[in-house]
């Protein structure tokens, strides 16, 4: 049997590269985690993970090191209502009547880090549908004015593999930020062995 069949997906490299932004011990939503290679990644880091999904089987692994939620985000009410988290992670989803409860779930002092495919896709497979790939500065419009934008990109990538994102990391910033804190964008690369 092949090994690599079996071998887990890692974790986004944009997620990786941001994860030092998250509060150490904090609480992280995976939004539409699937099989939960976020969740697994950041539950390793010393994070407490809350996990939503709509497809229960994918999920049910994850109920020994998350908190797992079993929604349909598409079809039902958003199940954490005014509740608030220090990290929502997002990748490879998009639900437009969403993003408003998305970002309202980054508590003070909190970061999103979400990257999904854009406009573009099509012409390399799916997704295709315009309805799950952003519009040219969609995400921008989608976090400001409620959370400040410490990074965002929009264009064609090539790893892990060809295709057309965006994505953004965005604070919100606590009441009482003061001007001399900091935000360390270092372009921090290391591999995913060294994580």
């Amino acid at each position: 049997m092949d090994s690599s069949a079996c071998a887990p997906t890692p974790p986004s490299p944009w997620i990786v590269r941001h994860a030092h932004l998250l509060r150490p011990a904090g609480t992280v939503l995976d939004v539409a985690c699937g099989a939960g290679r976020h969740v697994r990644w950041l539950q390793q880091r010393g994070h407490r993970v809350f996990a939503v999904d709509r497809d229960a089987q994918a999920v049910q692994p994850l109920r020994d090191i998350a908190d797992v939620c079993v929604a349909d985000l598409e079809a039902g009410a958003w199940p954490y209502a005014q509740r608030q988290f220090d990290a929502v992670v997002v990748t490879n989803y998009l639900w437009r009547p969403l993003l408003p409860h998305i970002v309202q779930a980054v508590a003070p002092g909190g970061v999103l880090l979400y990257e999904t495919f854009a406009l573009g896709q099509a012409s390399l497979g799916k997704p295709s549908n315009p309805a799950f790939l952003l519009r040219p500065g969609e995400l921008l419009d989608a976090v400001r004015p409620a959370l400040r934008v410490l990074r965002y990109e929009d264009g064609f990538v090539t790893t892990p593999h060809p295709a057309y994102v965006q994505r953004i990391v965005a604070v919100r910033e606590a009441a009482d930020a003061q001007a001399a804190d900091r935000y360390n964008l270092s372009t921090h690369t290391a591999s995913l062995a060294e994580q």
